[in-house]
C-alpha cells in the first residue's frame, strides 16, 4: 500500500476553478472520506488521482512516485463508480479473477484473494453465479471484490453506493467497514453523504468550493468545525446559530446572548470583543418543561417526530430561533413553552468571518436536575 499526497494541485475550466490549489496527504492503508456538497470539487480530485483528468497545476504522488502525468493504467489503482461495472455473461468468480490474470499470480494465490475477499463481502453462495441474476447490490459487491482482490496502491470509490437501494446499502456499508478493517488498503471515498463518511471513514476531508477546509477524525470534525460551514453541513439537522456578543466585564471578557441566563466568561487566544456567532448541535440543547439552574424560558414554534421516534422542536426566544432534538419521553410533556439551557462544554464560538474563534466558555458546567 502507498501513501498518497497531492501538492498545489488545481483544475480549471475555462473560468470555474473545480479544485483550488489543494496539498493534502491521504494517509496509508486508511480510508480518507472526500465530502462535501454537489459541485465542490470532490469528483473532480479523485479523478485526477485515477489519471481521468489532467490537472491545470499542482503533483500528485504514490508514496515517492510522482504519477502525475501517468495514464491510468500506469498508476495501479482499483476504481469503484457509483453503478456496478461488471462484465456480463460470465460468474462471479470468473469476474473478480480476470483482472487477476494479468498480474502473473500463480492459480493458488489468486484462489486466495478471491476466497478472502468473498468470504469477507459475503460472495461465497453467489460465485457461480452468472452475474445477470444477481440484483444491483450484489453486483456492487463483486465490483468491490474485483477492486480491492487486484491489492492496487491506492484504490478509489466514486460515490458506489448512490445506485442501490436501502437494504443493500446498509449491507454494503457493513461489509465495507469489515473489508478496510482487515485488509488495510489505501481508499479515497467520494461522497456527499456524510452518514456514509461518518460511518466508514478513518479521516474526512471536508470540501467547499474546491478547497479542502477541514481534516479530520469523524467525531473530531462534527464537534469541533473550523467553521460555519461545516458546522452547517453535518448533522440533521445542522449546528444552530445565534448571534451574540462578546463584552468587556470587570473580570475580563465575557459572552452576552438573551440564550444565557447571564454573562458567560471567556478565554483564550483570541482578543475578541464585538459581535460573534455561538454555534450548538440541536441535540446538545438540553430542554426541560419546568425551570431550572442557568435556564431560559422560550416558546415553541414547532414540534415534530423524527428518527429514532425523538422530537424536533423548533423555539424562539427574543427573536432568535433555534432547535432542539431531544428524547419521545420530553418532547411528549412538553407545551408551548419550555425551558433550555445550552451546555458550555458544546458551544462553538465563531468570529466574524464565519471561522471557529480562538476562544471558549470558561464557566463550569454543573450537572442539573428540574427544580436545580
Amino acid at each position: 500500500m502507498s501513501e498518497l499526497r497531492v501538492e498545489r494541485l488545481t483544475k480549471k475550466f475555462q473560468q470555474l476553478t473545480a479544485v483550488d490549489d489543494i496539498t493534502f496527504r491521504f494517509a496509508e492503508s486508511g480510508v480518507t472520506c472526500l465530502l462535501g456538497p454537489s459541485g465542490c470539487g470532490k469528483t473532480t480530485l479523485m479523478r485526477m488521482i485515477a489519471g481521468l483528468e489532467k490537472p491545470t497545476n499542482g503533483e500528485i504522488y504514490f508514496g515517492e512516485q510522482r504519477v502525475t502525468q501517468l495514464k491510468p493504467s500506469q498508476r495501479d489503482i482499483g476504481m469503484v463508480f457509483q453503478s456496478p461495472v461488471v462484465y456480463r455473461g460470465i460468474s462471479v468468480y470468473r469476474n473478480i479473477e480476470l483482472p487477476l490474470l494479468g498480474e502473473k499470480l500463480t492459480k493458488a494465490e489468486r484462489e486466495r484473494r478471491i476466497a478472502n475477499v468473498t468470504e469477507i463481502l459475503d460472495l461465497r453462495a453467489h460465485l457461480n453465479k452468472d452475474i445477470t441474476q444477481l440484483d444491483n447490490g450484489t453486483r456492487q459487491k463483486v465490483a468491490v471484490a474485483r477492486a480491492v482482490a487486484r491489492q492496487s496502491r491506492i484504490i478509489l470509490f466514486d460515490e458506489p453506493m448512490t445506485n442501490v437501494d436501502a437494504h443493500a446499502k446498509l449491507q454494503l456499508k457493513r461489509a465495507f467497514k469489515d473489508l478496510t478493517k482487515q485488509l488495510k488498503q489505501t481508499i479515497v471515498y467520494v461522497t456527499h453523504d456524510q452518514t456514509e463518511a461518518m460511518t466508514l471513514a478513518d479521516q474526512i476531508a471536508l470540501m467547499q468550493d474546491g478547497k479542502i477546509v477541514q481534516r479530520d477524525a469523524p467525531r473530531e470534525l462534527y464537534n469541533h468545525p473550523a467553521d460555519r460551514f461545516g458546522g452547517w453541513f453535518l448533522g440533521n439537522p445542522g449546528m444552530n446559530f445565534f448571534e451574540a456578543t462578546i463584552e468587556s466585564h470587570i473580570d475580563g471578557p465575557a459572552l452576552c446572548s438573551p440564550l444565557f441566563s447571564a454573562p458567560v466568561p471567556v478565554a483564550g487566544e483570541q482578543e475578541l470583543l464585538g459581535r460573534v456567532v455561538v454555534g450548538i448541535r440541536p441535540e446538545r440543547v438540553l430542554v426541560l418543561p419546568n425551570s431550572f439552574t442557568s435556564a431560559v424560558e422560550v416558546s415553541i414554534v414547532r414540534k415534530s417526530i423524527t428518527v429514532g421516534r425523538q422530537y424536533l422542536l423548533s423555539m424562539e426566544r427574543r427573536g432568535e430561533r433555534f432547535k432542539a432534538k431531544v428524547p419521545g419521553e420530553v418532547g411528549r410533556g412538553l407545551g408551548s413553552s419550555a425551558w433550555v439551557r445550552l451546555p458550555l462544554v458544546d458551544i462553538v464560538i465563531f468570529d466574524g468571518d464565519g471561522r471557529r474563534a480562538a476562544i471558549a466558555p470558561q464557566a463550569i458546567d454543573l450537572a442539573i436536575a428540574p427544580g436545580d
